[in-house]
């Protein structure tokens, strides 16, 4: 059962990450002059890019350690 609850965390801690680095990029592009929906298009693909290199991190250190 301590597994499981630190592999949610982990995975809780991924997405907040994500959310966290995706508002930087948003407000960064706002910053920069970008309209509302060129700034939700850079920010939604700034969260699925982390999600997907998290993804592989985790793919290459399960193969490495396993």
């Amino acid at each position: 059962m301590n597994r499981i609850a630190i592999v949610l965390l982990a995975a809780a801690l991924v997405v907040v990450f994500a959310l966290l680095v995706a508002a930087a990029a948003g407000a960064l592009a706002r910053i920069d002059g970008a309209t509302y929906p060129s700034v939700l298009m850079r920010a939604a693909s700034t969260f699925a890019a982390v999600l997907t290199l998290a993804a592989a991190v985790t793919g290459a250190l399960a193969q490495l350690l396993g």
